[in-house]
């Protein structure tokens, strides 16, 4: 049984089947499946419609009165 310190100052234990070079996977390895064109297009499509609504004038005369 092996032990590494981790960045907390904490011990963990280390399992016999990582061996002693412990590597992040590299990006190709984390990448998961992308999710559907769709989705991403529905989010923007949202977020820009959201950027571009008024302001309405009620937060506006608030706004004027706090400044």
């Amino acid at each position: 049984m092996a032990f590494h310190e981790e960045k907390d100052g904490e011990r963990r234990r280390k399992d016999e089947a990582e061996g002693e070079n412990d590597h992040p996977p590299s990006s190709t390895a984390r990448k998961k499946r992308s999710p559907a064109p769709e989705v991403g297009t529905a989010l923007r499509s949202v977020y820009q419609r959201t950027v571009d609504e008024d302001i309405p004038p009620e937060f506006l005369d608030l706004l004027g009165k706090l400044g």
